[in-house]
């Protein structure tokens, strides 16, 4: 039995990891929509409709407030479901859960939206690691 070369194996494991990694991703990228969806029934189930002003716009969330017809203001903690083109300042109509009202979305937007963005990175990522294990195999075939 032959002992294969140490940069053989190397490139092997680099190999296999890029691949677990890629698989995780994947795993996420799927779980992401499918959680959206999930929102989405619960909104659905028990909706309730308000116009909401647009507190704060940050990269991870975007903070809105709004009063529910039994006079409550909701801000939700985590922010609004698909916030895309909101500007602080800005009134918008949103749909939320009446027995969880911290789950709100931006009325008319839903899962659907967050296919493309999704999608685009999951292609990305496996165009990348297509790529790295194509040079990891190529270079070892050179001697």
């Amino acid at each position: 039995m032959t002992k294969t070369p140490r940069g053989v194996r190397v490139r092997r494991a680099v190999c296999r990891v890029l691949f677990v990694v890629g698989g995780v991703i994947t795993l996420v990228c799927v779980l992401l929509p499918i959680a959206c969806w999930r929102d989405d029934v619960a909104i659905e189930r028990s909706m309730g409709q308000a116009v909401a002003q647009v507190d704060s716009v940050t990269f991870n969330r975007t903070v809105v407030r709004y009063a529910t017809p039994d006079g409550r203001v909701i801000i939700p903690s985590q922010g609004v479901l698909y916030p895309q083109g909101l500007n602080v300042g800005d009134n918008v109509r949103v749909e939320y859960d009446q027995t969880n009202p911290e789950l709100t979305r931006v009325a008319g937007r839903t899962a659907v939206l967050s296919l493309l963005p999704v999608g685009t990175f999951l292609v990305s990522v496996w165009i990348v690691i297509a790529a790295v294990v194509t040079v990891l195999r190529r270079i070892g075939t050179q001697v």
